[in-house]
């Protein structure tokens, strides 16, 4: 209970002492394209290869005459908008991205840069964490839509090179019974995300005390809480909103 009431105290600073909203542009968007540039390669190939697998897999559990051809593009297209793209890509984006945060807040506060910022007055919290959370909150969900896509793409693939499954069919198990509000439940999951893995990375890496081991241990802590906070939002959500 005391880290979480220090974690809430932290965002409250977020929101204190600010600096000019050209400062804030700039070391946002510098944080969108470390977040987001650097993760697409990444996002892509986990997402490609998990729709190919998913394909697959889906084929090779729905083998009965009884049932369409067409079942299996419609369970790969619910389960990507629904669950791999926002979670599973989620998970992917604590350990890279989450990791990343923490490890750099965590060397700035043992080298002191940190102390150095709050002796000019500069509101460190609000200088150094509030672009990496923007920046998250606008790039993750543009990561999530392009591992959606992928994620189809290669299950595409995979289910046409493989003969699982005709073109036909699996375009039209896409279209079948499409629900345009699962699109809306992964958007709304994706920023949900992207708030609570940059917030929680920079919380850990912000009070990191000690030397370079305790880095290590930051980051370390950082991944596994934002990555049980996933998990716990996603069933929160998935009960609020479904």
């Amino acid at each position: 209970m005391e880290a979480l009431g220090k974690y809430f105290i932290f965002l409250g600073k977020l929101f204190v002492n600010r600096e000019t909203f050209k400062t804030y542009f700039k070391l946002t968007v510098e944080e969108a394209i470390s977040i987001g540039i650097k993760s697409i390669f990444l996002v892509s190939l986990v997402s490609f290869f998990m729709g190919a697998v998913t394909t697959i897999q889906t084929a090779y559990n729905l083998v009965n005459p009884l049932i369409p051809n067409y079942v299996i593009s419609m369970v790969v297209r619910d389960m990507t908008i629904l669950e791999l793209a926002p979670t599973i890509i989620g998970v992917i984006y604590a350990g890279k991205v989450g990791s990343s945060m923490a490890s750099g807040l965590g060397t700035m506060r043992i080298t002191e840069q940190i102390d150095a910022l709050e002796v000019m007055g500069i509101n460190s919290t609000s200088y150094l964490v509030l672009p990496k959370i923007l920046g998250s909150l606008l790039t993750y969900p543009i990561l999530v839509v392009m591992a959606g896509v992928l994620n189809i793409v290669g299950g595409y693939l995979a289910g046409v090179l493989s003969g699982v499954i005709t073109p036909h069919d699996f375009i039209y198990g896409i279209r079948f019974g499409f629900n345009e509000y699962t699109v809306t439940f992964a958007l709304i999951k994706s920023f949900v995300f992207a708030f609570l893995v940059s917030s929680i990375s920079s919380f850990k890496g912000y009070y990191t005390v000690g030397g370079s081991l305790e880095v290590g241990k930051a980051s370390t802590a950082a991944v596994t809480s934002s990555v049980i906070a996933i998990l716990l939002a996603d069933y929160l959500l998935a009960q609020l909103l479904l």
